[in-house]
């Protein structure tokens, strides 16, 4: 065996630990690309570098288009900088996913165009300087990750619309505590999560980076 100096040992711990760092770094990456449209209108996505997309849209039908992780999470910090938001019409800001077992679509918005979401409504959280309210509604015979399925969505809503154009963040967990308390369970198998933007026969323009 090669009898190494204390100088080589922490020359090979540093290169270990750096390593280590990039590793990290690359797994908290945005790796998941979602472009979802039903066909409507007209939707021009763009997959930029790193975690930043942009979409321009006009006169369309739903979709959805984010960046973000393809293996969803209960304890997500998603950050992001919307540098352009600005949606005529129906449109949500808003961290998405999936879970299956059971199957939900669930939302956390911190912004929109005409209308803001509701459904029934459970209580609030407050979370990241803001307080949102929480709702529950029923999809029946919609798309989902599933083919056409009837399922649940969970939303948190913020009361105020959040200024964009700066860094801000989502602390996942907190949403999921709070829908927890209120009986309303996610999934034990966690599909993909993004930061989305989502527009319903809506036009409009968005820009979002992701990390």
């Amino acid at each position: 065996m090669m009898k190494l100096s204390k100088k080589m040992w922490l020359g090979l711990l540093a290169a270990t630990m750096s390593i280590g760092m990039l590793s990290g770094s690359a797994s908290a990456a945005t790796d998941y690309w979602q472009n979802w449209t039903d066909g409507g209108g007209t939707v021009n996505a763009t997959n930029g570098a790193g975690g930043n997309y942009s979409v321009t849209w006009s006169n369309t039908g739903n979709f959805v288009v984010g960046k973000g992780w393809n293996a969803g999470s209960p304890n997500r910090v998603v950050n992001y900088n919307a540098g352009v938001w600005a949606p005529s019409g129906n449109g949500y800001l808003t961290f998405y996913g999936w879970t299956r077992n059971s199957l939900i679509e669930y939302y956390v918005v911190d912004s929109w165009g005409t209308y803001r979401p509701t459904g029934t409504h459970k209580g609030t959280v407050t979370s990241d300087g803001g307080t949102y309210d929480i709702y529950t509604t029923m999809r029946y015979n919609a798309p989902s990750i599933d083919g056409t399925q009837t399922f649940q969505q969970f939303w948190s809503v913020r009361q105020s619309k959040r200024p964009t154009g700066s860094n801000v963040k989502i602390t996942f967990s907190n949403h999921v505590n709070a829908w927890k308390s209120k009986g309303m369970n996610l999934g034990s198998s966690w599909s993909y999560q993004v930061m989305a933007t989502e527009g319903y026969q809506s036009s409009g323009s968005s820009n979002v980076t992701v990390w």
